[in-house]
């Protein structure tokens, strides 16, 4: 039976059963497959249901395969040997977890937590080398998320080391996850599922100017909130505040 799943807009859909059923996969880049290698994804993958912060896979775990996410968002995080840790992403609908530890045969890079009910499809590591073997164009589509991936890991490295001001970073944040959100419609709505600490973490400031910075925000009305669900009112405001 589909399971029923908030996105980060906050609208309830239901997960189908299968890949093939699923209305939306060809907007995703690695789920966007031909008709025969997605019924054979179908085969091999095991769906998944996760609780609100749950541990997916762990730092430093042997990989033992890809994870799909169908529903809900998951943090990415690493952490160092004197125990900080840094969010790394929100991974969210669409997205491949674990692909390059996977194709490699190495340990996960970061560890990936629910930070919300999530539906995943997991497919070991045997299975899915076999099915890249077995098509093809499915290589390709795997290359085009790794490059994806590097470009966002680039995007977020220029903002943390280019950005003058925790409010030209926290701003370029919410821009973003309101842009992901929005598919391309005109309303830019999210769902904050971060507390004001791990958001602190991922703008590099404090959880007490993060705080600030959003009810400065809100006074300004460049963004309202309405419990976890944040709009985004002024963006090119906002984009001003980035620099």
């Amino acid at each position: 039976m589909p399971a029923a799943i908030k996105n980060t807009n906050s609208v309830t859909y239901e997960v189908p059963d299968r890949c093939a059923q699923c209305a939306v996969r060809a907007e995703r880049i690695f789920c966007n497959l031909p008709d025969d290698a997605i019924s054979y994804f179908d085969e091999i993958a095991m769906q998944i249901s996760y609780p609100s912060r749950s541990i997916v896979f762990e730092e430093g775990q042997r990989a033992s395969g890809i994870f799909v996410i169908c529903g809900g968002q998951i943090k990415l995080s690493a952490t160092s040997r004197d125990g900080r840790t840094m969010i790394l992403k929100i991974a969210t609908p669409g997205d491949v977890l674990g692909l390059t530890a996977t194709l490699n045969d190495l340990p996960y890079e970061v560890t990936a937590e629910t930070l919300e009910p999530c539906q995943v499809r997991s497919v070991r590591r045997r299975d899915f080398m076999e099915f890249l073997s077995r098509f093809g164009h499915v290589s390709r589509q795997a290359a085009q998320v790794i490059a994806h991936e590097y470009h966002e890991v680039f995007l977020d490295a220029r903002r943390l080391a280019l950005s003058g001001s925790a409010a030209g970073r926290l701003a370029q944040l919410l821009l973003d996850w309101a842009r992901t959100s929005s598919c391309g419609r005109p309303e830019m709505r999210f769902t904050m599922a971060l507390t004001h600490e791990e958001l602190a973490n991922m703008a590099g400031t404090s959880r007490e100017t993060v705080t600030r910075l959003l009810n400065q925000f809100e006074r300004d009305d460049l963004i309202s909130r309405h419990g976890a669900t944040i709009s985004i009112l002024q963006p090119a405001e906002l984009e001003r505040i980035v620099g």
